[in-house]
């Protein structure tokens, strides 16, 4: 079969790899009609991220399922499915708590644990928790979104909005049942009253955006250096802010009245971002950093101390 393989830095190849077999009795193999590109895999390409060489690279992927495993229980062979990232148990510890992410038995597509999805055909392990099902009548180019795309600007968003959302439950609570927290009702911040920016406005950046807009949050900028970007994410309703051509901190600054944006989300995944965010944020903001970062964190932890950074 066709495969895209990584040799190390700047140098990827399509070459004949065999075809993947089932090794265990819960993997499943899938024909790939769709692969996709994530930016995590350009730190691998650039050499940001050092690897061992020589493995199909990929992550995330839709196609038909053409063989099971004898374990195997919700999935046969012509299933159109749509893969995860990276293969998931859905028994241990962490995933029976919601923290798949952190699977105790994963193993992440197109590394050197696992052959990725850049392929004409990939084994997926633990095939019951790493796939879902694909509604017929959803497009490829859809369906690639949910693999790792969508679900990661989902995670960044909603992360920060819930913090606004239950600290304004807790409050409205308090005042509903007649108490005071110490001597004083303290004012809740209703989402809809917050300014938030987002970082990057990749495909996972205007994922991101689109969720918090459609969670409730009324004013948020988008940043980004691309034209073609910030026309999407105005699109979608978001304000756009250019790199170079506008001054970010100053239309914050000037917005909020010099407190500093309520809460940031991150997606680029270098030093410089990271430390524009924690700049951009006000004292007792809301920092949801998902950028795949390599670098140390460029604020120490008594900066995350006297701004009160959560």
């Amino acid at each position: 079969m066709n495969a895209v393989v990584f040799h190390g830095a700047f140098d990827v190849r399509v070459e004949q790899c065999p075809v993947p077999t089932i090794k265990v009795d819960t993997d499943a193999i899938v024909q790939v009609t769709t692969a996709g590109l994530c930016g995590s895999e350009l730190h691998m390409y650039r050499g940001i991220q050092k690897t061992k060489t020589g493995h199909i690279m990929g992550h995330e992927f839709v196609g038909f399922v053409k063989e099971t495993g004898s374990a195997v229980k919700n999935f046969k062979p012509g299933d159109r499915v749509v893969s995860t990232f990276a293969a998931v148990c859905m028994k241990c510890w962490n995933c029976i708590h919601g923290n798949t992410n952190r699977c105790a038995n994963s193993l992440a597509f197109g590394t050197q644990q696992l052959n990725g999805g850049q392929a004409e055909f990939v084994r997926v392990p633990l095939a019951d928790g790493t796939m879902l099902p694909a509604p017929e009548e959803l497009p490829d180019n859809l369906l690639i979104l949910m693999s790792d795309i969508f679900p990661t600007g989902y995670y960044g968003a909603s992360r920060a909005v819930q913090f606004f959302t239950d600290q304004s439950a807790r409050n409205e609570s308090s005042r509903g049942n007649g108490e005071e927290i110490g001597r004083f009702d303290y004012k809740s911040q209703a989402l809809e009253d917050t300014v938030f920016v987002c970082l990057g406005c990749g495909p996972v950046g205007l994922c991101a955006l689109m969720t918090a807009i459609s969670k409730g949050v009324k004013m948020i900028y988008a940043v980004d250096s691309v034209d073609e970007r910030l026309q999407v994410a105005a699109k979608i309703g978001a304000i756009p802010l250019k790199l170079g051509r506008d001054d970010v901190k100053e239309t914050v600054l000037k917005v909020t009245d010099g407190r500093g944006a309520d809460a940031v989300i991150e997606l680029v995944g270098n030093p410089k971002a990271l430390q524009s965010a924690f700049e951009l944020l006000r004292t007792c903001g809301y920092l949801s950093s998902i950028g795949f970062h390599q670098e140390p964190l460029p604020f120490t932890g008594l900066d995350c101390y006297s701004k009160n950074l959560k």
